[in-house]
């Protein structure tokens, strides 16, 4: 089970990364590279066996917090051309939050799990 939380963590962070650098002409652009920075960094420390549950839960938490903030009323898709741009973009950030939490939670669980197995 570790190494597929090592190996799934590894994936993350490249994802993350490149999701950052992808950043680079969103009209919010500081905002979202420092959200998949972040994202990316947390998961750094789990893999390093550097971070405390509570991190990844607390970004977890305020990543579905985002998510409800952002999520549109009407789903249009995620490709330009299928709906309103600006919908378009809200699901896209907002489904990318979704996932960001999604892994969060997972991390802050494993940690949990590897300390209580550890006593």
């Amino acid at each position: 089970m570790e190494l597929f939380f090592k190996f799934m963590g590894w994936v993350f962070v490249v994802l993350f990364s490149i999701s950052a650098l992808l950043q680079y002409n969103d009209p919010d652009v500081f905002l979202w590279i420092v959200v998949y920075s972040s994202a990316a960094l947390v998961t750094l420390g789990f893999l390093f066996k550097k971070l405390p549950y509570f991190i990844p839960l607390t970004a977890g938490l305020l990543a579905i917090v985002g998510f409800v903030y952002l999520v549109p009323e009407k789903f249009e898709g995620f490709g330009i051309g299928e709906g309103d741009v600006k919908n378009i973009e809200k699901a896209r950030e907002a489904y990318g939050l979704l996932i960001i939490a999604i892994v969060m939670f997972a991390i802050s669980i494993r940690i949990r799990v590897r300390k209580t197995s550890q006593v």
